[in-house]
C-alpha cells in the first residue's frame, strides 16, 4: 500500500480531494500532529465568559487544513489560562467549535517547564541561532535538559492518541527536534515526517550550538525531514556532515545514519484554497469601507497594511522607517496615506520582546509626529490580537502589502494577501529574504535594509496601473493554487508513507542516550 504512494496530478488541490486521497493511499492510517501552537485556546474575559480564539500562526495557517480535511490529531501544548474548562478525561476536545472535525489533545506545562523549553531553549537559542537578524543565541545547559525532557513529555501525549502501531506522524518546527526519534523508539511502524518552519541555519552558525549533534540526531529518526527551500536542505545535510558519522548522499539528497534511511526535501508551506476566510470576507468595496470607518480615513484614501506577530525577525522597525521615507520623499502622499501594521504580542515575557514592542510603539509615534496632524494618522500600530476575519478585510482593503521580514522560513501573509484579492487588484511588497520571495516573484522584492528600496517600492506600488496590477496578482495566485496547503501536506504525507516501507539498511538502529546537558556539551 504505502510503498507505492503516488501524489496524483491536479490542476487544485481541495480538503475533499485531499480526504480522498488519505483514504484511498492510507486506509486506516492515522494522522497525528505534534506541534507546540494550538490552533484553538481558551480564555476568561473580565466577566468570566469563556472565549474562543483561533490562532493566527503561519504554522497552523499551514497545517490545520490537513487536520481537519483528515479528522486527525493535533497535540499542542494547552496554554491558554481557561484551556482546562473544555477538555474531556484525557485533555482533549474536539475543534472547531462550530463544526467539530477533529481532536486536539493539549499537553500542561508548569511555569518552570515553559521558561526553560520555550522561553529558554526554543526561543532564546534556536530561534535566533536559525535566523540572521544579528541577535545572540543564549544556550544554558538547564533550558536544553527541560528541553530535552519536554520532548519526551509530549511524546507520551501523542503516543497515548495513537490507536495503531503505524500512524503517519507530523512533528512540527524546532520545538521539538528530539522528538521523531523518540517516537520512532516507541511507535519503530510510524511513518515520522519532520517539518522545520523556521529557515536552517549555515554550518558557520550552526556550530556554535553545543547540542547539535543531538538535535540533528533527534531529527533523522523521521523518514522525511522537511524544509522551506532548497538553501535550507543544502544547510541541513552540511550540519549531519560535520555532526555524525552518517553517509550523506547530496545528489539524491538522503541520510543513511545507524540503519535507518531519511530524505531530506523542500516543501514550500502555504495556505489552504480555496480560502474560507476570503469566502466568508464581505466584497473588497465592503471592506474598505469598513476600514475607512474604523480608521476615520478620508474617502479616495490610499492604504497599507503589514500582518505579523511582534518579533524581532518581521522587520517592523523597519516597516514604519519605510513609511516615513515614503512621506519624505513623496508629499503628495502625505495625508492621503495610511498604513496599518498589525503586530500580536508574542513571548512578552522575554526581555528581547519588551524591547522590541518599546522600539515599535516608538516608531510608530515618530511617523505620526513628523507627518500627522488632526484627523490624519499616517501610522496605526494594531498591537493586540487581531481574529482572522478582520486580518483578511485589512487586506482585501489595501492598496499595497508590505512583508518587511529581515529572515523568513516562509511568510504565508505574503499568500495570504494574494489569496484575499480576487478582485485582482493591490500590490505585494515583499522582503527578498522570505521563502516565499521564491515563489511570489511577481511581488515587488525589495531588501528591507534597505530603506530607501522599500520607500521606493511602496510608492511604485501605490502608482501602479491597474492592468499591471492584475497580471501579477494573476500569476501568484496561479502559483497558490497549484501549491496550496492540500498539495504541500500531499507530498510530505506520501514521501514519509513511501520511505517507511522502504527496505531496512542494517540491523541496527541508534539510540537517543538521554545524558545530562553539561556532559553533552563536553
Amino acid at each position: 500500500m504505502a510503498g507505492h504512494v503516488t501524489v496524483p496530478m491536479r490542476t487544485s488541490w481541495t480538503a475533499e480531494s485531499l480526504r480522498a486521497w488519505v483514504h484511498d493511499e492510507f486506509g486506516a492510517d492515522q494522522i497525528l500532529v505534534l506541534a507546540n501552537r494550538q490552533p484553538f485556546t481558551h480564555s476568561c474575559e473580565p466577566n468570566g465568559r469563556v472565549v474562543v480564539r483561533h490562532s493566527a500562526s503561519g504554522l497552523v495557517n499551514a497545517l490545520e487544513p490537513l487536520v481537519r480535511a483528515t479528522h486527525g490529531v493535533w497535540v499542542a501544548h494547552g496554554s491558554g489560562e481557561a484551556d482546562r474548562l473544555p477538555v474531556d478525561r484525557r485533555d482533549g476536545l474536539s475543534v472547531p467549535p462550530d463544526n467539530p472535525s477533529y481532536r486536539l489533545r493539549r499537553v500542561w506545562l508548569d511555569e518552570h517547564e515553559v521558561r526553560g523549553y520555550y522561553d529558554g531553549f526554543a526561543n532564546q537559542a534556536l530561534w535566533p541561532l536559525c535566523h540572521r537578524v544579528h541577535v545572540r543565541p543564549v544556550f544554558r545547559s538547564d533550558d536544553f535538559n527541560m528541553y530535552w525532557n519536554v520532548n519526551g513529555r509530549f511524546v507520551d501525549a501523542l503516543c497515548e492518541e495513537a490507536r495503531t502501531a503505524s500512524p503517519v506522524v507530523l512533528v512540527q518546527d524546532y520545538h521539538f527536534a528530539l522528538a521523531p526519534r523518540m517516537i520512532r523508539e516507541r511507535l519503530p511502524q510510524s511513518a515520522i515526517a519532520a517539518f522545520w518552519h523556521i529557515p536552517w541555519p549555515a554550518w558557520a552558525a550552526f556550530e556554535v550550538c553545543p547540542w547539535g549533534r543531538h538535535l540533528v540526531e533527534g531529527l533523522l529518526g523521521a523518514d522525511v525531514v522537511g524544509f522551506q527551500t532548497r538553501a535550507d536542505c543544502r544547510n541541513f545535510l552540511d550540519a549531519v556532515a560535520r555532526c555524525l558519522e552518517a553517509h550523506v548522499d547530496r545528489e539524491q539528497e538522503t541520510i543513511t545514519y545507524a540503519g535507518h534511511r531519511t530524505i531530506v526535501r523542500a516543501y514550500p508551506a502555504s495556505i489552504e484554497w480555496p480560502n474560507r476566510w476570503v469566502e466568508q470576507s464581505p466584497d473588497v468595496e465592503v471592506c474598505r469601507e469598513e476600514v475607512r470607518r474604523n480608521f476615520d480615513l478620508p474617502p479616495g484614501f490610499r492604504l497599507g497594511v503589514g500582518i505579523a506577530r511582534l518579533d524581532y525577525t518581521k522587520g517592523i522597525d523597519e516597516t514604519f522607517s519605510a513609511v516615513e521615507r515614503l512621506l519624505e520623499t513623496y508629499p503628495e502622499y502625505r495625508g492621503a496615506f495610511t498604513f496599518v501594521q498589525v503586530a500580536e504580542p508574542s513571548r512578552t515575557r522575554l526581555p528581547e520582546y519588551r524591547e522590541l514592542h518599546s522600539r515599535v510603539r516608538l516608531a510608530a509615534g515618530r511617523v505620526n509626529r513628523r507627518f500627522g496632524h488632526e484627523g490624519y494618522c499616517p501610522a496605526i500600530l494594531l498591537d493586540t490580537h487581531t481574529e482572522p476575519a478582520d486580518v483578511y478585510r485589512l487586506l482585501r482593503a489595501a492598496d499595497v502589502c508590505l512583508v518587511a521580514s529581515l529572515h523568513d522560513g516562509m511568510n504565508l501573509v505574503a499568500k495570504e494577501f494574494v489569496a484575499s484579492r480576487a478582485d485582482e487588484r493591490g500590490v505585494l511588497v515583499l522582503s527578498q529574504f522570505t521563502g516565499a520571495a521564491g515563489e511570489l516573484t511577481e511581488g515587488l522584492l525589495v531588501n528591507p535594509y534597505d530603506t530607501d528600496e522599500a520607500a521606493h517600492a511602496l510608492a511604485r506600488a501605490l502608482e501602479m496601473p491597474p492592468d499591471e496590477q492584475g497580471r501579477r496578482m494573476r500569476a501568484m495566485r496561479a502559483t497558490i493554487t497549484a501549491q496550496n496547503a492540500y498539495r504541500w501536506a500531499a507530498d510530505i504525507l506520501a514521501d514519509a508513507a513511501r520511505f517507511r516501507d522502504a527496505p531496512p539498511i542494517g540491523t541496527t538502529r541508534a539510540t537517543l542516550r538521554v545524558v545530562p546537558a553539561r556532559a553533552a556539551a563536553g
